[in-house]
């Protein structure tokens, strides 16, 4: 794949205003919401698209929560690729990805979030 792609959930609040802040980013990759991205071209199933961010980025590989935010940073090139690469240490790694499931688990008492955030997978707009 010659662009990386960020897909994240278009249906959540809190999702979309982050991923407007990573659209100021010096990122060079297709952002989509899994909601209008032809997924099986990607290589990713719905339900893991429902269940956290991805980056899909060189030889097609797929990155999911914590490890797909470090990808993102990383591809931003210096300064940003520095705190993608500390993500990515095998300490930070670990803290990184409980960091994404509690804001994952949360993300509907976050600033940004809509009520359809708050909504169980199955039952959010577009389920």
């Amino acid at each position: 794949m010659a662009t990386p792609v960020l897909i994240y959930d278009g249906d959540c609040g809190f999702c979309t205003r982050s991923v407007r802040l990573a659209e100021r980013l010096p990122l060079r990759a297709r952002i989509v919401a899994w909601q209008e991205a032809d997924l099986a071209a990607l290589g990713i199933t719905e339900q893991r698209a429902r269940h956290e961010v991805l980056w899909v980025g060189e030889r097609s590989r797929v990155r999911g929560g914590a490890d797909a935010v470090a990808a993102l940073f990383r591809h931003c090139g210096f300064p940003w690729s520095v705190p993608g690469t500390l993500l990515s240490l095998p300490v930070l790694r670990s803290l990184a990805a409980f960091a994404y499931r509690w804001i994952a688990a949360n993300r509907y008492r976050l600033p940004g979030s809509t009520p359809a955030c708050a909504l169980p997978a199955d039952q959010r707009p577009g389920a």
